[in-house]
């Protein structure tokens, strides 16, 4: 017998509330599941997308035609944290990006829309960046949504390269492991914008891009902020029609914040950090049966403050094991193991990182990460998907200790999930061909 950590060490009647919640919220999901299985498959779950270089292909056929593309997305998603590490809560919302796609040459394409951010049951919205969900500013806020305008040039330079300007092809495009990035930023995060190079080769794949998340004027409040993300992915063996492959998986966020322009009265200083990562991954295709394909990686991970005092150590380590089934049947399911010392992730979730989010100041002696994913993706017809997603975190919490007179907190056993839904939806409409 195995002891399994409890759900919540509170009074028995708050715990049988909360679990009570989340057994609901939980059967819920699955009780719609059924829905969809008559469904067609080929669709992408929330957590995985084409690769950026695949994204941003160019298509001749499409030279010289103005097309109106749409591109959203109706979710709802739900967090139900405990314990030390993070708060809490829900994403019940809408995400949609009109624009008018213009191709005047088979290797240029040229596009020009906004981006629109809405959550229920809001109606005033911070009017700044938005990374995750924002902070609330009284004096900056847009009413009705929060909206972006969009502008995006895609040039083939080669055969192998491409260059974006403007827009680039983010979030879940970049190829990054789960530790490094949160797919929940998919419902909340504003679009990247910047530049971005992309190579694909047979034997190498790379996506280098800096988003430019914050331009500050003279005399301006707040920093400006940017970050430079890098990842590489060098096949050992040949993947053009090849059953197994085995390849080298590297990953570098740097985010950088502050400069000569910052206001002596900001007292905020230069701030510089970075994740990297290294790995091993191999994968497994079968033409035929249940089991579609099956990903494993084994990482080594690294985050390094360069300058400045937001994290309480210079640098940090984790190593990061996964295993990703894809069935035929519509199905993607993920485990996962972490541990972490003095790790802390730019943009992972907080259960990847040995700092508490829920605890000002607060840090782990280590972190200790189980993770079980199951996501579900069907498609309701060309440009339109349906989905639903269950993550589960499992953790064992080192000593937790504070810079101030609070008391440590022993070790400890901790648990939580998110699930959710979504309707995607990317139609496509020819206005006219020259």
């Amino acid at each position: 017998f195995i002891p399994f950590p409890p759900f919540c060490t509170m009074s028995s009647s708050s715990c049988i509330f909360r679990l009570s919640l989340r057994l609901f919220g939980l059967a819920f999901l699955l009780s719609t599941l059924p829905a969809v299985f008559s469904l067609r498959t080929n669709a992408q779950p929330l957590t995985a997308d084409t690769p950026a270089a695949t994204a941003a292909t160019l298509d001749t056929a499409q030279s010289r035609t103005l097309r109106l593309e749409v591109e959203g997305m109706a979710f709802f998603h739900d967090n139900e944290f405990d314990g030390t590490i993070s708060k809490g809560y829900s994403l019940p919302g809408f995400r949609v990006q009109p624009r008018l796609v213009y191709q005047p040459l088979p290797h240029l394409r040229l596009e020009g829309g906004f981006h629109a951010q809405v959550y229920e049951g809001a109606g005033k919205y911070p009017n700044y960046a938005f990374h995750d969900i924002a902070t609330w500013k009284g004096t900056q806020w847009q009413e009705g949504a929060h909206l972006l305008p969009l502008l995006r040039a895609t040039a083939r330079l080669s055969r192998s390269a491409t260059l974006v300007l403007g827009q680039v092809y983010g979030s879940t495009h970049h190829d990054l492991s789960l530790p490094l990035y949160n797919p929940e930023l998919a419902l909340s995060a504003d679009p990247e914008m910047g530049a971005q190079l992309l190579v694909d080769t047979r034997r190498w794949q790379m996506d280098a891009w800096v988003d430019w998340q914050s331009f500050i004027f003279e005399q301006d409040t707040h920093q400006e902020a940017f970050t430079v993300g890098m990842t590489h992915r060098l096949w050992l063996t040949p993947r053009a029609h090849r059953s197994f492959t085995l390849s080298l998986p590297a990953r570098l966020l740097v985010q950088h914040r502050g400069g000569e322009q910052d206001l002596p009265s900001l007292n905020l200083g230069v701030q510089t950090l970075s994740n990297a990562s290294l790995g091993l991954a191999a994968r497994w295709e079968r033409p035929s049966g249940a089991l579609r394909a099956l990903d494993a990686e084994a990482s080594a991970l690294v985050s390094y403050q360069q300058a400045g005092r937001l994290w309480p150590w210079t640098s940090g380590g984790a190593g990061w094991l996964s295993l990703t089934a894809y069935w035929r049947s519509g199905w993607r399911t993920q485990l996962g193991l972490l541990y972490a010392h003095r790790f802390v992730s730019l943009y992972g979730a907080p259960f990847f990182g040995a700092l508490s989010l829920k605890e000002k100041g607060g840090r782990f002696s280590y972190m200790g990460t189980g993770y079980v994913g199951a996501e579900y993706a069907r498609s309701l017809g060309a440009g339109y998907s349906w989905g639903a997603h269950v993550y589960l975190y499992l953790t064992r919490q080192g000593r937790l200790t504070f810079p101030d007179a609070r008391p440590a907190q022993a070790e400890r056993w901790g648990n939580a999930f998110s699930f959710g839904l979504f309707l995607r939806f990317r139609p496509s409409f020819l206005l006219k061909r020259w």
